[in-house]
């Protein structure tokens, strides 16, 4: 593969498509990069790029300007995505997840010039890549206002979700990052990805680093458990799985899984895996079970792939941790957030990552000790309460709304006259994608409040003011928090 050297300056021209064939394109024709139910070799991928480059110039997409990719795991994703950064155009990532009320939402926030969409419904919620052309529509947007490869919304894409942006050499020093860590594939292994590519694990840790590394991305086409361990079979490659604790949670919960001398272990994102799941995981498989902690903002922070610090991890390579006030922060020479900035999340060099935690003076191991804020996490995926609480407080149904998160999200609702509980279900399926809706909706005749007249969020107050002890049914389609 390429070297980095080229590249490693941080004076990368973002839209320049240089970096992609350098860092991304390179190796041999028949080299196999990926495989979504078929391989699909390097010489594959370098065509397929290039019909969909041609596609997004035909709907006028010009370097330095914008697209918005609102599609499922899928090749067509990934060439889509690499054409946009061929072309030299900023690229937004949206959920496929998401509803047509948030997508609208977003898309009118972020002002793409084109958008790609599936051009048909492909697979189902268990589906780990679809099989799906892109469709490439022209939208009434503006050109990059900034040098940003890629965009990405931190937790959703209404209320305050925070839109941030990355360029070329952000993403190229993250993945620099990984060839630096003991414990990630090298050339000639394979990684079977769980993680969502639209986010930073998926994006960086599984797609931009296999195709740089020469190692092979697989997709399972179920994430059921048995899907994955069939996909993890079916070669014999050495491989690493890569997802969120949700997916440890599903393979553990296996009582005799095949026997898989291939696998050599998994790598976990998000929150640390409860001791009972990593024991049960670790000796039902045989194999490690890392951690590591990262941000949209920069991706990969810090590691612990083999277990030798749980629950600390190692800064990742050029990585510099502090702890101020009891909250961890990383240094990060610029911003990494669009429009109105807030020095609360980065000031002086300084990004502060809203989770409490501690540096080891000695050692320098950190430990991240749970969010600070009103983000949480559902399967994974992160969820912001405020951005739920803002979407229900809309609705004409409701006259006042508290939304909570113990163990699963849970909402507190004072109902307008005259309205009743299902026509705000029927809303709420129809503004927000299913991991991020309450799993109870509690009814109150009125929502505690402190002396001044602010909410109360304590869950004691809260349970306290609800008259039935009873909740209502879980929302259509919610996941519980993890």
């Amino acid at each position: 593969m390429v070297s980095l050297s080229a590249k490693e300056t941080g004076d990368a021209d973002p839209v320049d498509s240089g970096w992609v064939d350098e860092v991304l394109l390179g190796g041999p024709e028949d080299d196999v990069c990926l495989h979504l139910g078929a391989p699909v070799t390097r010489g594959e991928l370098r065509k397929l790029v290039a019909g969909c480059r041609q596609d997004l110039a035909d709907a006028g997409l010009r370097r330095g300007g914008t697209v918005a990719l609102c599609l499922p795991p899928s090749l067509a994703f990934i060439t889509s995505l690499l054409a946009s950064w061929q072309v030299g155009a900023q690229a937004s990532l949206l959920d496929h997840r998401l509803t047509a009320f948030e997508v609208d939402v977003a898309l009118q926030r972020l002002a793409p010039q084109v958008v790609v969409t599936a051009a048909s419904a492909g697979g189902g919620p268990l589906r780990g890549f679809s099989e799906v052309a892109g469709r490439v529509d022209r939208y009434p947007g503006k050109a990059a206002a900034t040098s940003h490869a890629v965009i990405q919304l931190s937790s959703g894409s209404t209320g305050p979700s925070k839109v941030i942006g990355r360029d070329a050499a952000s993403l190229i020093e993250e993945v620099k990052r990984y060839t630096l860590i003991d414990g990630i594939p090298r050339g000639g292994e394979r990684i079977v990805s769980l993680a969502s590519m639209v986010h930073v694990l998926g994006l960086v840790g599984g797609l931009l680093y296999s195709l740089h590394a020469g190692v092979n991305l697989t997709i399972p086409a179920r994430t059921t458990a048995d899907g994955i361990l069939s996909t993890v079979a079916a070669s014999d490659q050495p491989t690493t799985l890569l997802g969120v604790p949700f997916h440890i949670e599903l393979l553990a919960s296996v009582l005799e899984p095949p026997r898989l001398p291939q696998l050599t272990g998994m790598t976990t994102g998000g929150e640390l895996v409860r001791p009972d799941v990593y024991d049960m995981f670790t000796e039902r498989y045989g194999v490690r079970l890392g951690n590591m902690y990262g941000m949209t903002e920069a991706g990969v922070l810090a590691t612990d792939l083999f277990g030798r610090h749980r629950p600390s991890l190692t800064p990742a390579p050029g990585i510099t941790f502090r702890e101020q006030d009891g909250e961890l922060h990383f240094a990060l020479p610029a911003s990494p957030y669009l429009g109105e900035q807030d020095p609360r999340r980065w000031s002086d060099g300084w990004l502060h990552t809203r989770d409490a935690g501690t540096v080891d003076p000695r050692t320098g191991l950190i430990r991240v000790l749970g969010r600070r804020d009103s983000q949480v996490s559902v399967g994974g995926l992160k969820v912001d309460l405020t951005e739920v609480e803002h979407t229900l407080a809309a609705l004409p149904e409701v006259a006042g709304v508290v939304v909570v998160c113990d163990h699963a999200i849970e909402a507190y609702l004072v109902l307008a006259e005259g309205c009743e509980l299902p026509a705000v279900e029927r809303q709420i399926a129809t503004r927000l994608a299913p991991y991020k809706r309450p799993r109870r909706l509690h009814l109150v005749e009125q929502l505690p409040r402190t002396a001044t007249g602010k909410l109360v969020r304590s869950h004691a107050a809260l349970r306290d003011a609800d008259p039935d002890p009873s909740p209502a049914p879980p929302a259509a389609g919610a996941d519980g928090a993890r």
